[in-house]
């Protein structure tokens, strides 16, 4: 019962901050606010809620990219494209095909990895190159350290439990095509993937 009562409260210091108008997110350029050194973030989704713990000395170019996008609303209605049981859980494209597009070039500069890719370690996705970071991130369900040296830098922690993370739908797997995410936004996703969760906000505290 005490546990109960003490998860209720840290539930209830979660305010919300503010969104921005849709607009201010196809000028990636804007939003450069250097993230606190430490924070948490309530995601909530449709399958429930999970809070990720940040710290900006983990990964300093990804926590205040994260930071930027979640507290603008960036990630408002984003799908869970790529979901790989005992891999990973990604998200990051957005459904409006205007704002994915001001977005699909706007990188980061690479963070080495202070901590790994092990379970529930949340990561940006990246190309081939270690400074093509741009909105993706990724849950890690399992144990991927692998990825630690070749520029995966983790930037927060999930600090829930993981079992509603592993509960988004994953049949879809790598099925949906990016480029096509990117062209089309939600509305595609909906007709050939209706299935796929999503977040549905972003609450930092």
């Amino acid at each position: 019962m005490r546990s109960v009562v003490l998860l209720a409260l840290a539930v209830s210091c979660f305010v919300p901050l503010a969104a921005q108008p849709q607009s201010v997110l196809l000028t990636p350029a804007a939003l450069n606010a250097t993230a606190p050194a430490e924070f948490h973030a309530m995601v909530n989704t449709s399958v429930g809620s999970f809070v990720i713990h940040v710290k900006r000395e983990w990964a300093p170019n990804g926590a205040d990219r994260f930071y930027n996008l979640a507290k603008n609303g960036y990630y408002d209605q984003n799908r869970f494209f790529r979901v790989i049981p005992q891999f990973m859980a990604q998200v990051g494209l957005h459904g409006d095909p205007a704002i994915a597009a001001a977005w699909k070039d706007a990188t980061i500069a690479p963070d080495r990895a202070i901590m790994s890719n092990t379970r529930g370690w949340v990561t940006f996705a990246k190309g081939t190159l270690a400074s093509s970071r741009t909105t993706q991130f990724f849950i890690n369900y399992g144990n991927n350290s692998r990825l630690d040296i070749d520029g995966f830098a983790p930037f927060g922690r999930v600090i829930t439990s993981m079992v509603l993370v592993e509960r988004l739908y994953s049949e879809y797997g790598e099925g949906p095509d990016q480029g096509a995410i990117i062209a089309n936004g939600n509305a595609w996703l909906t007709r050939h993937f209706p299935r796929m969760d999503y977040i549905r906000s972003i609450e930092i505290q």
